[in-house]
């Protein structure tokens, strides 16, 4: 985990959260498909254009789209991407793929978090069961093993997966760094212990007796914080239960093609509006 930053003052606007990632950099993006995830930090890297991004995450769906809509996105590690049954499959992504504008390290969901705890656990591979019948072993090279325990089978294994930031998109922060999400967490509690720092965008700032009175609801502790951003909204188009649901028009006028729908689209966002 990243050290020497300054544990005292970790809130800063979005725009310095978001000015600290540089260009190539591997990014493991909490949420899942439309739910959650980290989007108002997501629209603020193509504003900043960073470049050359490379996606990490078990189901993506709106921001690896956007990312490879505006072609910040050339490298992703991904499991099953849509946006969800009301939209199917992400068409930008798919696009990018086919053209390869992206190139894509297909996994499974569970290969995929195999590959960031062994990075969690600070060894070299993670055994994973499920694989067998799937191309993805010959087509990512992944290994197989014996099982040393004298089982007689075969154990296939994947190479750790250490992205270089997790950001997250939660419901609160204190202003120590702890972390609070509401619901389900998904991914983001193996994402956050694989990654080499973590960067944190919250709904709103808490008192620290939230988390002094509560802790086991802690999902991720203040010394693995980097920094944190408050963002109403900041999930928006998707959700962040129990704060808001899906804006369903918004991410349907998002689909619209045409490049005036999309910059009205990237205005329309609530961290834009925050901005001016």
């Amino acid at each position: 985990m990243t050290s020497g930053f300054n544990q005292t003052d970790k809130c800063v606007s979005l725009q310095e959260l978001v000015s600290r990632i540089p260009n190539g950099a591997s990014l493991a993006l909490g949420g899942s498909f439309l739910h959650r995830g980290p989007f108002s930090f997501v629209r603020e890297l193509i504003r900043q254009d960073k470049q050359d991004l490379e996606i990490i995450k078990q189901s993506p769906g709106y921001d690896i789209d956007i990312l490879c809509r505006t072609g910040n996105a050339t490298r992703a590690r991904a499991g099953i991407v849509a946006m969800e049954g009301n939209f199917g499959l992400a068409q930008n992504y798919r696009k990018a793929v086919e053209q390869q504008r992206l190139a894509l390290e297909e996994h499974a969901c569970a290969s995929l978090t195999a590959g960031l705890r062994a990075a969690a656990f600070g060894i070299p591979f993670q055994p994973c069961a499920g694989i067998e019948g799937s191309e993805l072993a010959q087509l990512n090279e992944w290994a197989k093993i014996p099982d040393p325990y004298g089982s007689g089978k075969d154990v296939w294994v994947i190479p750790a997966i250490q992205p270089d930031y997790a950001v997250i998109h939660a419901n609160e922060v204190d202003s120590k760094g702890n972390v609070r999400v509401l619901g389900t967490y998904h991914w983001d509690r193996i994402m956050s212990r694989s990654a080499k720092s973590v960067l944190v965008v919250a709904e709103r700032l808490v008192d620290d007796t939230v988390f002094t009175e509560n802790p086991e609801t802690t999902l991720i502790p203040y010394f693995m914080v980097e920094a944190f951003s408050i963002v109403k909204n900041g999930a928006w188009p998707g959700s962040c239960w129990p704060d808001y649901e899906i804006d369903y028009p918004a991410v349907e006028a998002y689909l619209n093609p045409d490049d005036t729908a999309f910059k009205t689209h990237m205005n329309e966002a609530p961290e834009a509006k925050e901005v001016a």
